[in-house]
C-alpha cells in the first residue's frame, strides 16, 4: 500500500471517531495517534462541552491517551491523525509531544495552526519540525463540521 492509501485509510476512522462527539454536544472533530508500525495508541474526539475543559480538543486527548500507554510524554515517531487542522493549542502540543507528522482533513480558516492562519508546526524558529501532510478526505471532513454547524442554527 502506498502512503497516500494509509491516509485515506487513517482518516476514514478518524472520521468515525468525530461523528461520535456530536452525541455530547461536541463539535465533530477526531484524532488518532499512530504509532511507528501504524497502529492506532490514541484515539481522541472533542470533549470540551462533556468535560467542561477548554483543553479537551480531540488532538489532545488522543495524543494523552497514546502518552500513557507508551508511558512517555515523548511521541516521536508518531503520527496524529486528526479531521480539522490543529488550532495554535494544539499545534504547540504536538510540537512538544515530538510528534513526527500530522495529516488532517478540513482547513480551518479561522483558528487554523498548520497552514491558514498561523504555521506553528513548519516555523523555522520551532524547536522541533513536523511534517504535515493536508487535505486527506477534505471534503468528508469539511462536509460533518458543515452539517454540525447547520443543526446547531
Amino acid at each position: 500500500m502506498n502512503f497516500m492509501i494509509d491516509n485515506k485509510k487513517a482518516m476514514l476512522e478518524a472520521l468515525e471517531v468525530a461523528d461520535s462527539a456530536t452525541a455530547s454536544g461536541d463539535v465533530p472533530v477526531g484524532a488518532l495517534v499512530l504509532n511507528e508500525a501504524g497502529e492506532i495508541v490514541g484515539v481522541g474526539h472533542n470533549l470540551r462541552e462533556r468535560d467542561h475543559d477548554p483543553t479537551a480538543h480531540a488532538e489532545i486527548v488522543a495524543m494523552r491517551e497514546a502518552a500513557l500507554k507508551k508511558g512517555s510524554w515523548r511521541l516521536d515517531g508518531h503520527t496524529l491523525v486528526v479531521t480539522l487542522e490543529p488550532c495554535a493549542m494544539c499545534a504547540g502540543a504536538i510540537s512538544q509531544a515530538r510528534i513526527k507528522s500530522v495529516v488532517f482533513g478540513a482547513w480551518d480558516e479561522k483558528a487554523g495552526a498548520v497552514g491558514s492562519v498561523w504555521d506553528i508546526l513548519r516555523d523555522p524558529r520551532a524547536v522541533h519540525q513536523v511534517e504535515v501532510i493536508s487535505g486527506v478526505m477534505e471534503n468528508e471532513c469539511a462536509a460533518l463540521l458543515t452539517e454540525f454547524f447547520k443543526a446547531q442554527r
